[in-house]
């Protein structure tokens, strides 16, 4: 009886020990790599690509910025950097310089180190203010920051789907030309623009001319400068700016003959949609100026 006993028991605890040892281990579940959640917190800067997209940014502070790009966020981290400001997070490169007043910025793919490129997504500019200093912007949802001169717009900023741009006429003379640009408030709220526009051109295919730069000047060959100030758009109602440019070859740069533009894709501030207006024109010297916001035609028209 003993001997029966024992044996049960060993056999019991063999057999619960095989039990324990079939049971395998279950996998765990492959991963899809995924943009990391962006910090929403700082005024947004959009930059138009050479594609026809636009890049929004935001930099909270001086270690991190937050891309939005093609709908997905990317959370991205400051690094060293030979010039410019770099950034890398999410298998993504960003990296950003200033020239001739003009950012440009490049999102290029991360090889498997995770730390250098291998491949350029998207190449990206952006106008900068005259003296390269880039003003504060509103941030939604937040007391709107006072323009030049401490005046605060007394209406949210205007944005991409509340606005359609118009030709208002223009003037010209000794190889210079200037265009006026209305910008019609077609919301049911009251909106307000303050600085200048984001300005790029197309050519007839809807490509960015990536050679054409555009430049933040307060005024131009045929008018005085004129400091940015708040402007207050009423629902129908419009504000303008000036497009400048020159149609003279400059031959001693090399330049033979001049591209020709055939539509105005513009960005209102703190906004990345943009609104496009079809118009013709051969500007000359790789650039163009854009002057501020106003609330009146004015006399090139």
């Amino acid at each position: 009886m003993r001997r029966l006993t024992a044996f049960v028991a060993i056999a019991a605890l063999t057999g619960a020990s095989a039990c324990q040892r079939s049971e395998p281990e279950q996998p765990t579940a492959p991963v899809e790599p995924q943009a990391e959640q962006a910090a929403a917190t700082g005024p947004a800067v959009g930059y138009a690509c050479e594609s026809g997209t636009t890049i929004e940014a935001r930099y909270p502070d001086t270690d991190t910025a937050a891309l939005t790009y093609q709908n997905r966020d990317y959370a991205m981290q400051a690094v060293p950097a030979a010039s410019g400001a770099r950034y890398v997070g999410a298998g993504v490169e960003w990296w950003t310089a200033t020239r001739d007043g003009q950012e440009s910025g490049t999102l290029s793919r991360l090889g498997p180190d995770g730390k250098e490129a291998v491949a350029v997504l998207e190449r990206c500019a952006r106008p900068i203010p005259v003296g390269g200093v880039t003003g504060p912007q509103p941030i939604p949802g937040q007391t709107p920051t006072p323009a030049p001169g401490g005046v605060l717009p007394a209406s949210a900023p205007c944005k991409g789907p509340q606005l359609k741009l118009s030709s208002e006429g223009g003037d010209a003379g000794m190889g210079n030309r200037v265009g006026v640009i209305g910008v019609q408030n077609i919301g049911a709220q009251a909106c307000a623009l303050t600085g200048y526009p984001t300005v790029t051109l197309q050519d007839g295919q809807g490509r960015t001319l990536s050679s054409i730069r555009a430049e933040q000047n307060p005024g131009s060959y045929f008018r005085q400068g004129q400091a940015p100030t708040p402007v207050n758009v009423a629902p129908g109602a419009k504000a303008y700016f000036d497009l400048a440019w020159n149609v003279m070859p400059h031959e001693g740069e090399g330049e033979k003959t001049c591209p020709t533009a055939a539509r105005v894709r513009m960005t209102a501030p703190s906004d990345t949609a943009a609104v496009t207006l079809a118009q013709e024109f051969t500007p000359c010297g790789g650039r163009i100026q854009v002057s501020p916001f106003r609330d009146e035609k004015g006399p090139t028209a």
